[in-house]
């Protein structure tokens, strides 16, 4: 029978199983991945990764692997204005770093991430299962059953569920959500640019969503371009030319020409939040918990905080000799994670309402409270603090770059 069992093959799952089984070797842990061998290797996209998560990669070794695809982030802007608007004043700009040397957020590859967690759970010999889809889940008094499409069973302690944001397992324990659907869709590709960013990331709060502009290495920036989803999937499916067009409207004349280098996509935006993080044999992390507006770049980093306080939950009542995947030990990682998660949920739907739209009254408001917290310094770095992830009060050990 094993310990842990965790159900997705993403940079959460993988690093849930990193982060548990380097602070608790004797523990038996698997991953499960329901796509075969190889699917990882096609994602073109990228992250925002807080200065918080990348102490956490450091504690699992893994961070000078990863840190030469990751391209500091130096300076942030952000404007408010209308697509036809030929100047788009900046009221807000955050810039330093957090800590000597250390920006408040990397820019890195999603590929880069999950190659080097991957590497880190073959050293530590951690198994992954691909192909492996989960049909049902029964918890019982001291262990849970899953059964696989294959029909063969796995006997665990603990499941942890990392299966994305339409969770079956979610499903299958019981636990609700609360969901709504924004009517947007993000728009998200890679272009190149002739001049240099300078680690520069941007965001334009126009009317039909933020469009977010975030460097990579070299002469390269990641979009995240919302549209209103009708819109969003005529632009996908436009020609070139239309799509490049649409795109320099956008993203301005400052860097120079542009070209699409990457594939683009399009993805739903809403807002989904579990009613409850566990159920009996069972914890929720990642977009199974939690799924939310790419409008503040906190969707993974919420999860690498899941990540952080699950696995040293687990180990620690490990260490009393608890029984890890009972309800009154899971209930320390829910009422560790549930209020900080809400808050991000509700603040990033507030925003997205608030700056999603056209209206004059509200355009003026909105402004004004910009334009305060800018000549604010100490608010300025209370934010950016917060945003990163090192002004966090009872914050998990990985978090501030400790071992469990």
């Amino acid at each position: 029978m094993l310990d842990m069992l965790i159900v997705g093959g993403g940079y959460v799952g993988l690093a849930v199983a990193v982060a548990t089984k380097q602070a608790a070797p004797h523990l038996a842990v698997e991953v499960i991945e329901a796509a075969p061998e190889g699917v990882w290797q096609k994602d073109e996209r990228a992250s925002a990764i807080i200065a918080a998560a990348t102490k956490m990669l450091d504690v699992f070794g893994v961070w000078g692997e990863i840190e030469p695809d990751a391209q500091p982030i130096t300076r942030m802007i952000v404007t408010d204005s209308r697509t036809s608007d030929p100047v788009r004043p900046v009221f807000l700009t955050f810039d330093g770093d957090v800590e000597p040397g250390r920006p408040f957020a990397h820019m890195i590859p999603n590929l880069a991430i999950v190659r080097a967690l991957r590497g880190a759970c073959e050293r530590l010999g951690i198994n992954i299962r691909h192909g492996a889809a989960a049909t049902a889940f029964e918890a019982g008094p001291s262990s849970a059953t899953l059964t696989l499409a294959d029909g063969s069973e796995i006997k665990t302690k603990l499941v942890v569920a990392c299966d994305g944001v339409r969770s079956k397992l979610r499903d299958m324990a019981g636990i609700r959500t609360v969901r709504w659907d924004y009517g947007q869709s993000g728009i998200v590709t890679t272009v190149e640019h002739e001049r240099p960013h300078e680690g520069c990331a941007e965001e334009h709060f126009l009317p039909s969503g933020p469009f977010a502009i975030l460097p990579l290495t070299g002469n390269r920036s990641s979009l995240v371009w919302t549209e209103r989803t009708a819109d969003a999937d005529r632009l996908v499916a436009s020609d070139d030319l239309i799509f490049e067009e649409e795109l320099q409207r956008r993203f301005g004349h400052k860097l120079g020409a542009l070209t699409v280098v990457g594939g683009r996509k399009a993805f739903p935006l809403g807002l989904t939040l579990s009613r409850s993080f566990i159920a009996p044999r069972l914890a929720l992390a990642g977009d199974a918990a939690h799924g939310i507006h790419p409008i503040s770049g906190q969707g993974l980093n919420l999860g690498f905080k899941d990540v952080a306080a699950l696995a040293e939950t687990i180990v620690e009542a490990d260490r009393l000799g608890l029984d890890i995947g009972a309800v009154n030990v899971l209930e320390r990682y829910q009422t560790w994670r549930r209020f900080d998660t809400f808050r991000m949920g509700v603040t990033t739907d507030v925003l997205n309402r608030l700056f999603s739209n056209d209206i004059e009254p509200v355009r003026i408001a909105r402004d004004l409270g910009l334009g305060i917290v800018e000549r604010l310094p100490k608010l300025k770095s209370y934010f950016i603090g917060e945003a990163a992830g090192t002004k966090v009060k009872d914050s998990p050990r990985l978090l501030a770059g400790e071992q469990i």
